[in-house]
């Protein structure tokens, strides 16, 4: 092996660390030190794993999975249980991605051909255009039979009108209410839709608050101890 071969071998390695919880050999990008996580999080691995010195490496993918149980136990201690709903949430939060979707197309997609057609029918009768037709269909069908008197097909006091609306009637009052009860389901689904995303967008900025906390806390830290050495500087100073 030439000597040119160890400085590579070398740099290769230093790219590369172990995960101080899994063990395994990970890239240094995938790795995050302990010191710089939230303290509630950094705590919570603690707690599985007292041993760890306050610069350990530790990996996304354990990150995540940590991140995802002390959510779960937060909301837990909170709520005092876990729903679907929460888990949800969860996996998103640990996984790191969006929870938001489009409820009316999710719906949409899944209706049936007579869905489909009622709500359609419920839409054209609770319109101005099924009023106006309906009103002078009505007005022309008695206008007619009553300018025909005696040869009318349904002369007055109109009894075939009067079946057709009864008829009309008792037919869209269950369309109308097919119709309403899917409206609720909708209404359903974006409600939950809308509680999934307030509370992961609550968790997460409950967790970006810590996180500037405690960044500022180590800020501070730092120019303490800069303020320290600078008039231990200034003592010797003095005393040469």
């Amino acid at each position: 092996m030439s000597d040119d071969s160890i400085p590579e071998a070398n740099e290769t390695t230093s790219k590369k660390a172990p995960c101080a919880i899994s063990g395994r050999v990970r890239p240094r990008r995938d790795l995050i030190a302990l010191d710089t996580m939230r303290p509630s999080l950094a705590d919570r691995i603690r707690q599985d794993h007292p041993g760890l010195p306050h610069d350990a490496l530790i990996s996304r993918a354990e990150l995540a999975r940590y991140r995802a149980i002390y959510v779960e136990e937060l909301l837990q201690a909170e709520h005092g249980e876990f729903s679907d709903l929460d888990r949800q949430v969860v996996e998103s939060i640990a996984k790191q991605d969006t929870i938001a979707e489009n409820t009316e197309e999710e719906y949409d997609d899944h209706r049936s051909l007579g869905e489909t057609l009622s709500d359609h029918l419920a839409s054209f009768g609770g319109s101005w255009r099924f009023l106006i037709s309906f009103a002078v269909a009505m007005v022309a069908w008695i206008a007619w039979n009553y300018a025909h008197g005696e040869a009318a097909f349904d002369p007055f006091p109109f009894i075939l009108l009067n079946l057709a609306l009864s008829c009309l009637a008792a037919v869209q009052a269950p369309i109308i209410m097919m119709s309403q009860n899917r409206q609720e389901t909708k209404d359903r689904l974006r409600a939950l839709n809308d509680y999934r995303v307030n509370l992961k967008a609550e968790l997460e900025i409950r967790h970006l608050h810590e996180k500037i906390d405690h960044l500022i806390t180590k800020q501070w830290q730092r120019l303490a101890e800069i303020q320290q050495l600078q008039l231990e500087i200034m003592q010797e100073k003095r005393l040469r």
